[in-house]
């Protein structure tokens, strides 16, 4: 029983890093991460997902939500299809530009390859080192130091174009 609760503990401490993946992995749509996040926690609860202690916990719940927004997003994607086959589409409002760094940063990580956004994202947001980043997304670590350098670099030169100087 006291084991139960510590690892219960230690998942609500990682609630927060928990959805900021999410967000991640739902390319910041809020409302499918706190979908994807609230399902994780059934899986978990449902014992659907189990930590069978290879990883380290973090990385583990991390792939679990990685896995999870997956399913969620096709799933989204097939919705959407449907809809826009007996509904005609309606345009997005345009969103207002963020003026903040944080806004900007954002931007230009969504604006990166898939790979690198979530190597960086995990390194930099969630200071996973190299060698976890790879257990977590099961890619070789050379794979994983080539997106992580490529996407450092490009990082830097969007961040160029908006004079702001990374040193």
């Amino acid at each position: 029983m006291e084991a139960e609760t510590d690892w219960k503990n230690s998942i609500q401490a990682l609630h927060h890093q928990s959805y900021l993946w999410s967000l991640n992995c739902c390319h910041f749509d809020e409302e499918m991460a706190r979908d994807v996040l609230q399902s994780v926690y059934l899986k978990i609860y449902d014992g659907k997902a189990s930590y069978n202690k290879k990883s380290t916990l973090k990385i583990w719940l991390f792939s679990v939500i990685r896995f999870t927004s997956v399913d969620f997003m096709r799933n989204h994607k097939m919705h959407i299809e449907k809809l826009n086959d007996t509904h005609q589409q309606i345009a997005e409002p345009e969103k207002t530009m963020e003026t903040d760094n944080q806004g900007l940063f954002i931007r230009i990580l969504q604006s990166l390859s898939g790979q690198q956004r979530e190597v960086l994202t995990l390194a930099f947001y969630h200071d996973l080192t190299l060698e976890e980043i790879a257990a977590l997304l099961g890619l070789s670590i050379g794979t994983v130091r080539t997106h992580y350098e490529r996407g450092k670099e490009n990082f830097k030169r969007m961040l160029a174009k908006y004079n702001i100087d990374i040193r």
